[in-house]
């Protein structure tokens, strides 16, 4: 058979075409089902917190994942229900999502919703709360180095003697964690004295905190450290603070980070003076990237621990860092993580 320029010119056209058309399949094959038709895929995020910045970042973080997988993402909010949060995870069951993001919540009201969900044969990860199932991978900011980090620093700034205030609500997972590490640096350093502790979950919670650390701070005029571990603690602390004109002569340390933190970190004076933190974010995609594992049936594994970094006033004021974007510009390990990233996952951004 004689190839005439027509003839050729035909081949190959007719290669290219086959070679787009095949091309499709083989693009979607790089991924794993069900994330070769992503728009099947709907997910749930049931949250128990949602007041304050770093909430808002979380929920930012898991809907810009789920945007970036191409999946339904539904965001059902039980402000502090937990009998509403319950209900939630039964409402996303009967949606009949793929898979559910657990945030936050009480054990005691989450544990048997959760396995209602797994039982259902819906994928299941929680963050910040546990659910007692072996079949929940945890995600974690890995609390009690969060507070290590903290409490670290506020040793180095004091030395090992001080009075102390410490602000505290148990049952709340992360922060039962970071209250083993409180635990632990009063066994080691015997000249830390908690004279008082105090908290809530009350909303506005900041405002709440400040009301109660205003009758702390009168009853125990010695403080002159207040460990508050939750960033709208330390809001609420540093009201009472600055209310009181003692922001020379208390630092606190928190966890959590946002750019209203490190907008009163910086003013002059104040007395925040360190923060440990992980980009909330960054823990948003977390959660999703490692839910979006599951379904594709992959092990995320049970514990899922995105590392903190330790921020401090002078470290804000000597890097010029006003915002979260300039903290994540500044510093690198702030701004991404690699946890629960499979190479075929799609990441924000990309």
């Amino acid at each position: 058979m004689k190839l005439t320029r027509r003839r050729f010119t035909r081949l190959v056209i007719g290669g290219a075409t086959a070679l787009m058309l095949g091309g499709l399949p083989a693009m979607a094959a790089d991924k794993p089902a069900p994330f070769d038709q992503p728009e099947k895929v709907s997910i749930a995020l049931v949250r128990y917190l949602s007041t304050g910045d770093f909430f808002q970042a979380y929920l930012t973080g898991a809907q810009e994942q789920a945007k970036a997988l191409g999946v339904e993402l539904r965001v059902l909010d039980s402000r502090q229900d937990a009998a509403l949060q319950a209900d939630m995870v039964d409402q996303a069951i009967a949606l009949g999502v793929d898979g559910i993001v657990v945030q936050h919540g009480l054990t005691e009201s989450m544990t048997a919703a959760v396995q209602r969900a797994v039982d259902a044969g819906i994928k299941v990860v929680a963050f910040d709360v546990d659910v007692q199932n072996d079949k929940v991978p945890q995600i974690e900011q890995s609390d009690r180095d969060l507070a290590r980090l903290a409490l670290e620093q506020a040793v180095k700034d004091n030395g090992e003697a001080f009075q102390a205030a410490y602000v505290y609500v148990p049952g709340i997972a992360p922060l039962d964690r970071r209250d083993e590490t409180w635990k632990t640096f009063k066994g080691k350093y015997s000249g830390i004295e908690e004279v008082a502790q105090f908290g809530t979950l009350d909303n506005p919670i900041a405002n709440s905190v400040a009301n109660q650390a205003s009758a702390v701070l009168r009853a125990n005029p010695g403080v002159t450290v207040v460990f508050a571990p939750y960033d709208e603690f330390a809001k609420g602390v540093k009201i009472a603070v600055d209310e009181a004109g003692l922001s020379s002569d208390i630092k606190i340390y928190s966890a959590d980070i946002s750019t209203a933190d490190i907008q009163a970190m910086r003013e002059d004076p104040s007395a925040w003076v360190a923060t440990a933190a992980t980009n909330p974010q960054l823990i948003g995609e977390v959660s999703v990237r490692a839910l979006a594992m599951l379904l594709a049936g992959e092990d995320p594994g049970h514990n899922v621990v995105v590392p903190p970094t330790l921020v401090t006033r002078d470290m804000l004021l000597e890097s010029d860092i006003k915002n979260m974007e300039e903290l994540s510009q500044k510093l690198p390990q702030f701004a991404s993580t690699d946890v629960a990233s499979p190479d075929w996952m799609p990441k924000v951004g990309e």
